[in-house]
């Protein structure tokens, strides 16, 4: 069978995805999910919308994940594993849209501005 492909993204990250039918693996850039994310929350955070469907087992999922930090890939990896999922069924619409798993969060780092500390702080005032 051919792998299905969807594109998650957050902050910096971006994740490409590839699901088919399989024995349940999850493979991110070459390694387990769970050696890739030793973190326990990040490695529930990618499994959410696996666990939401009950589809434990039933995908194998390949994952090349770039950019960004570790909380940014994961919540990528899980809005392409979401849009896969629907890609496949899409009756599992329904289901996972009220949790958000197929809301990309537009959410950026503001730049830095010129004459300022950073984005929004600025330099101490001196009247004197």
């Amino acid at each position: 069978m051919e792998y299905t492909i969807t594109i998650g993204r957050r902050k910096a990250s971006i994740a490409r995805v590839y699901l088919k039918d399989g024995k349940g693996d999850i493979i991110i850039n070459g390694k387990d999910y769970k050696t890739y994310f030793p973190v326990e929350q990040l490695q529930y955070t990618v499994m959410q919308p696996i666990n939401k469907l009950e589809l434990t087992g039933k995908y194998e999922i390949k994952i090349n994940l770039m950019g960004g930090g570790i909380k940014g890939q994961a919540e990528a990896a899980r809005l392409g594993i979401s849009r896969a999922l629907i890609k496949i069924n899409p009756e599992y619409r329904p289901l996972l849209k009220p949790e958000g798993f197929l809301t990309r969060d537009p959410r950026e780092v503001e730049r830095k501005k010129p004459g300022q500390k950073k984005a929004r702080k600025r330099f101490q005032f001196s009247k004197r």
